[in-house]
């Protein structure tokens, strides 16, 4: 679409497409004085990171870090996230990420709307040279009273619990939802930012291959705004769109992801629509889901006990490694045809029938529901809960001895668990390994859930979109999951989606500004 089909209905410097880490290049471009539109496709702003429960950013030797002691440095931090991805996606692109994050966080604490602390989270490849054991590269935002959001109280999206099973939303924002609620108590103070829910960005407008504005479906009707500087998408992935996961192999199900509603890849698909070129969009950031009554597998970690087992009855992962490095098996699996959903998680009784899963996203409703649905079983004996679960007796008994052959010696010599410092980070630093000893014995079913597509656009280091020919596209910009993942097929650690997503987000808008901090 040109410019010159109909005038624009309103001019500011820059758009922004999303409210999730996008709304750091809002505020980023508000505060270097630029006006900004930002266009929320929901009624409700925050996204994706809205739903995390930790809203973690991976930001190794940033101001808040450093004052905790941290003796990490630049270059192990690059070492460790360049060897886990390796030439995956553009090293000046992984740089860029790690290089300039500490940058975003000074400039942010400079604004006393802004308040973080130290949740130490331990990198997801503890085995590779240079990662850190004691989390010491993850912080989060501190919690924030509804209040203190002015005109936005009330307007951020989650939690979970809240949009799936109609809990109450608390009063107080934590994790994901308190970033984002302190964006837009800071964004609050800038009277020529304009934030708009139920606003989807659709098309963008072009003027001799220059991106100079956007159309958006604003409570249903067309507006046309153009932008002076530039249009930065950062509205998620196209999780919530089959028939799009479907074109790409997007392994899972839409029912099953934990991405925000609003992530449907239009924004994306207006991009490719005038050139831009995609990477990586077969990819997901995984996780195992404990599937629910509803019908819906939702992300869990923090398993406290219990195995994984395929059809065969036989283990087939680390079911203490990080969520994405279990998804990704679980795929493998899936492909090589020995795993179909539900697969099934098999415990005993020692914490009683429910799953030894601390962290579900969604909460847990009735044990009888479960039951009801077929979800969870239970048998006196291994080989009453095999049938049950449609699985080989035999392998399954044979399975679970070895396993505990193995909790007995201290060491999963089949599948590492317990290895790695993030095995070990909800066992309170000791071995996660607990027999399957106490009957009755006990299967919870689970599937494959996801935080959100990961690709997308493929940009520079300046956060602008490329062309076919490997050209920025003048006047677009991406991050979050609307670009290409800087992480590749990887997923170095947690906090690393929301921290990419605002890095490259800060990058666009002072890129747009002309700051020389952008070069």
């Amino acid at each position: 679409m040109t410019a010159q089909d109909t005038p624009f209905d309103e001019i500011v410097d820059v758009i922004v497409a999303g409210s999730g880490g996008g709304i750091t290049g809002a505020y980023t471009a508000a505060r270097e004085g630029l006006s900004v539109a930002l266009v929320e496709a929901t009624d409700k702003f925050g996204g994706t990171t809205a739903y995390s429960g930790g809203g973690g950013m991976w930001f190794p030797c940033n101001p808040v870090l450093q004052r905790a002691g941290s003796d990490d440095t630049i270059d192990k931090a690059l070492n460790y996230f360049h060897t886990v991805i390796g030439d995956r996606t553009p090293r000046e692109l992984q740089e860029t990420y790690i290089r300039r994050g500490p940058a975003l966080i000074e400039y942010l604490e400079a604004d006393q709307n802004f308040v973080f602390s130290v949740l130490p989270w331990p990198d997801y490849y503890g085995s590779v040279p240079d990662s850190r054991s004691d989390g010491l590269r993850h912080i989060v935002a501190a919690p924030i009273r509804g209040e203190k959001l002015g005109p936005y109280a009330g307007f951020v999206r989650g939690p979970l619990d809240h949009d799936r099973l109609g809990a109450p939303a608390p009063d107080k924002l934590f994790g994901g939802r308190a970033l984002i609620g302190r964006f837009l108590a800071a964004l609050a103070g800038y009277p020529d930012a304009a934030l708009y829910r139920n606003t989807q960005l659709t098309d963008l407008i072009t003027e001799e291959g220059r991106v100079v504005g956007a159309v958006v479906q604003r409570d249903g009707n067309p507006v046309r705004i153009g932008a002076r500087r530039g249009v930065l998408l950062a509205a998620g992935g196209f999780e919530h769109n089959p028939e799009l996961r479907r074109t790409y192999g997007v392994p899972g199900e839409a029912r099953d992801t934990m991405g925000g509603p609003g992530s449907t890849g239009a924004a994306l698909q207006a991009a490719i629509r005038i050139g831009a070129a995609t990477d990586l969009m077969d990819q997901a950031w995984w996780s195992p889901g404990l599937t629910h009554p509803d019908g819906r597998s939702a992300f869990a970690l923090w398993f406290t006990g219990g195995i994984f087992v395929n059809q065969a009855g036989r283990r087939f992962v680390n079911e203490s490694a990080a969520y994405d490095r279990i998804g990704r098996q679980i795929i493998t699996e899936m492909q090589a045809g020995r795993l179909d959903v539900p697969y099934w998680m098999v415990y005993d009784n020692r914490e009683g029938d429910v799953p030894p899963v601390k962290a579900t996203n969604v909460s847990m409703v009735d044990t009888e529901s479960y039951r009801a649905a077929g979800l969870w079983r239970s048998a006196d004996t291994l080989a009453d809960l095999a049938e049950l679960i449609g699985v080989p007796a035999d392998a399954l008994t044979e399975t679970v001895t070895r396993y505990n052959a193995m909790v007995a010696a201290g060491a999963d010599t089949d599948f590492g668990r317990g290895d790695e410092a993030y095995d070990r980070a909800f066992s309170g630093g000791e071995s996660p390994l607990v027999a399957i000893d106490t009957p009755p014995f006990h299967a919870a079913a689970f599937g494959l859930s996801d935080l959100g597509t990961k690709g997308g656009l493929r940009t520079d280091t300046k956060a602008r979109v490329l062309d076919e020919s490997g050209e920025p596209i003048p006047g677009l910009y991406a991050a979050g999951n609307t670009m290409a993942a800087v992480s590749g097929t990887t997923y170095p650690g947690g906090g690393n989606p929301i921290g990419a997503s605002m890095l490259f987000s800060y990058v666009a808008a002072l890129d747009m500004a002309g700051d020389i901090r952008s070069a």
